[in-house]
Order: structure tokens, then sequence, then C-alpha cells
């Protein structure tokens, strides 16, 4: 994917967040409101079941948004709170559960997998340095919802969509940046690999899934 690219995605994405943010502090009961938050969501889970011909996801993504239309026709719910808050929290499980699967014994570790598909080979030290970034990945995402439900109970609803819409995807950002910089200063031994071809791994993933069984 060309760098232009990603910075149309980046600014999307974060208009969207700043959107989210709004809607939810200033209007979250209304039928708009939940449109514009999960319409995009299903959207893309849809398009990535379609992608990957899952069929009951897609049927399952199918089914979720004619209950949205039902609920935007009817005039939303009474507490969209609760529904916000387990959208954020589906998401994070739904990120987190591609990582957590691949670390049972037997099977290969996600990011082991897709360092295999943009180097070839990897060294054992890349191999368990792999391995514990998709622990890492795996606990950030559980973490957030953890975070998540902690200050749906105990602070303003603002504080929650301040975190829910705008530091998430900042945080994961962050964390992406963070380990991308300590790799380099850590385990400068390591080939370097450009965002677009982790990128192509990634998608290569999607589309033809790995068995998963170590090499």
């Amino acid at each position: 994917m060309p760098s232009w690219r990603f910075v149309a995605a980046a600014a999307a994405l974060l208009a969207y967040a700043g959107l989210s943010h709004a809607l939810m502090v200033h209007a979250p009961a209304h039928p708009w409101s939940v449109a514009a938050l999960f319409g995009p969501l299903l959207a893309a889970v849809a398009l990535g079941a379609l992608r990957r011909r899952q069929w009951a996801a897609f049927g399952l993504g199918a089914v979720a948004a004619a209950v949205l239309a039902a609920i935007t026709a009817r005039g939303g719910v009474q507490d969209m709170q609760r529904m916000y808050v387990l959208q954020h929290a589906v998401l994070h499980l739904t990120l987190a559960w591609p990582f957590a699967s691949t670390l049972r014994a037997g099977s290969e570790p996600l990011l082991t997998r897709l360092a295999l598909r943009m180097h070839g080979r990897l060294s054992p030290a890349m191999r368990v340095y792999t391995r514990r970034l998709t622990v890492a990945w795996t606990g950030y995402f559980v973490g957030m919802v953890a975070v998540s439900a902690l200050l749906y109970a105990f602070a303003p609803w603002r504080w929650w969509s301040l975190f829910g819409n705008l530091l998430s995807p900042l945080l994961a950002a962050g964390l992406f940046v963070l380990e991308h910089l300590w790799r380099h200063r850590r385990h400068p031994e390591f080939e370097r690999a450009s965002l677009a071809a982790a990128w192509r791994a990634w998608q290569t993933w999607q589309t033809r899934p790995s068995s998963g069984a170590i090499r």
C-alpha cells in the first residue's frame, strides 16, 4: 500500500474517532448516532468475512446489520451506553483472538507466521521475540477491555467515550511505534521490513491463513 494511502486511512480513522466521541457525548441515544457508530464496524466485519469467504461470519454480520436498521428505524434504545461499551469490547476481543488462538501448544504464533512470510526464514532469537510480541498484543487487547469495563463502572461517561474513541486507537498506534523502535535498538541484527511488506503479509494471512502447525 502506498504511503499516501496509509496517511489517508489514518486521517479517516482519526476523523471517525472524533465524530464517534462527539456523538457519544452529545447524542448517545439518537437513532442516527447508532447507525453512524455501528454501521462502519459492521461493514468492515462483513467485508473481511467476504474476503476470507467465511460465510457464517458474513451471515451474522448481515443479521447484525438488519438489527441495527431496526433499532435505527424504531428510534434507538433507552440505554445506548451499554451497547457502545459492548461494541468496544467485542472489537478488541475480536482483535485479540487471532493472536491468542495461535499461542496454544503445537501452534505457530501469529507474528511468527507473518515474519516468516516476509523474511522466508527466522533465527531462533527472532522466533522467541515474535512469540513474546504475540503475547504482548494479546495482553494489550484484553487489557483494553478490562480498562473499558472499569471506566464504565466507576468514571463519568465522557471519560469512557474519550478512552474508547480517541485513546484506544492512539494507544495501539503508540504501542506499534514503540515496539518498532525497541526492536531496532534491542535487536539490530534482525532483518528490516517495510510497513508495506508487513501489510502485504497481513493481507496474505487474511486471505490464506496457514494451518498453524510449527515447522
